[in-house]
């Protein structure tokens, strides 16, 4: 069964109700929501992202049309593109590549955007269209640019678009150059993660312009909505909204592969140590324990394995040199065992960023902000910026 037109415009319009009563939604926003379906904008095969049991399980409209329907307007992230495309089958690929992000997200950084009528904005990452859609149903076509890196994602957008009868330009670029063709701009919106902002997003945005973007550091894949009011030097600052977490800008991927050479050997000459915190403190996926650190802990990368039934492997990486730190969990014991290699003191930093968070309360993560510098450099702060972090 395909829904008619009405049918798609009356699932349109309770999805918009469920945002609103949700808090996501501001009723501006809401007629954009009703208009421009969101099934339009898929593929017939998609990979809904089960919240239970954080897997992407295949749909296919022409098998089972009744739950791709119902999947189109589910609150769910719905991914649409497996390893840059190279994927092939219908079960799930490698590494998701390209999605469609669960609506409530959507509607939040429409919100915190807070695009009005005769604002130009640029949005990096077009993906399946639908957000460069809702933008050009509000503000119109001619003031809406987005830049999309991967050709096939782009042709099927625009395609998109054309059937939802709107034309926004849709340019094909690697959107971590912007469009200095449209600038400058009103409100740059990013909907892939970034670990680094662009200059040229800042030198894009007029002073007093907003740039929305998910932003976080190497050290887990978490990512936060920062807001960043652009100032009349090109440098630009605000505070962090709330955690999210976007596939990453093309070329900021965190490649794992380096760091196979940091460990020839486990532990090799790694100096040994104990640390009280536990696993726990660490932080999981969306605490903000695991984001702080990050902002504290500069140019490192760290994933926890699994060693046990009731034990794990902590480890850190350093982006610059070959240092390393592994630290061993088991749950019930007082102390962990920290193996910590090179120059740099990597655990040594994690466990001062964690004792130094918990001796200010435990912050929030909308206490934090950043500034950013007109040449991309960042310059994380506590409650205003004027007060920097102590580390990093």
């Amino acid at each position: 069964m395909t829904l008619t037109h009405e049918e798609e415009g009356r699932a349109g319009d309770e999805l918009a109700r469920l945002l609103l009563e949700a808090g996501a939604l501001t009723p501006e926003w809401a007629g954009a929501f009703g208009a421009v379906p969101r099934a339009l904008f898929l593929p017939d095969l998609i990979w809904p992202y089960d919240m239970t049991t954080g897997r992407s399980v295949p749909v296919s409209r022409g098998e089972d049309p009744e739950t791709w329907e119902r999947t189109a307007y589910a609150d769910v992230p719905v991914v649409t593109q497996w390893d840059d495309g190279e994927h092939e089958g219908t079960e799930p690929g490698t590494v998701a590549t390209s999605s469609a992000s669960m609506p409530y997200v959507v509607a939040v950084m429409l919100r915190d955007l807070a695009a009005g009528a005769g604002m130009r904005v640029l949005e990096i990452g077009t993906g399946t269209g639908w957000n460069a859609a809702l933008l050009a149903h509000r503000l119109g076509d001619a003031n809406v640019v987005s830049v999309e890196i991967d050709p096939a994602v782009a042709e099927r957008a625009r395609a998109a678009l054309k059937r939802a009868g709107l034309s926004p330009e849709v340019v094909l670029g690697d959107g971590a150059a912007g469009w200095p063709e449209g600038a400058p701009y009103d409100r740059v919106i990013a909907t892939a993660g970034v670990r680094a902002l662009p200059p040229s997003w800042l030198a894009q945005t007029r002073p007093g312009g907003v740039i929305l973007a998910p932003w976080g550091t190497h050290y887990s894949d978490q990512d936060a909505l920062v807001r960043l009011t652009v100032a009349e030097d090109g440098s630009a600052s605000g505070t962090f909204r709330s955690m999210v977490e976007f596939m990453k800008l093309r070329a900021q991927r965190l490649d794992w592969d380096r760091f196979h050479e940091h460990v020839p050997a486990f532990p090799g000459d790694a100096d040994v140590s104990r640390t009280k915190l536990t696993r726990a403190d660490l932080g999981d996926r969306y605490e903000p324990a695991r984001f702080v650190t990050g902002l504290c802990v500069p140019d490192c990368a760290h994933v926890v394995n699994p060693t046990g039934p009731n034990a794990s492997r902590a480890w850190f990486f350093d982006l610059r040199t070959r240092s390393w730190a592994a630290v061993d969990f088991r749950t019930g014991r007082p102390w962990s065992t920290v193996h910590q290699s090179g120059p740099r003191r990597l655990w040594d930093e994690v466990e001062q960023a964690l004792t130094w968070w918990s001796s200010q309360g435990s912050p929030a993560l909308t206490r934090f902000g950043l500034t950013v510098a007109p040449d991309g450099t960042p310059h994380p702060w506590l409650d205003h910026p004027d007060h920097p972090l102590p580390f990093g």
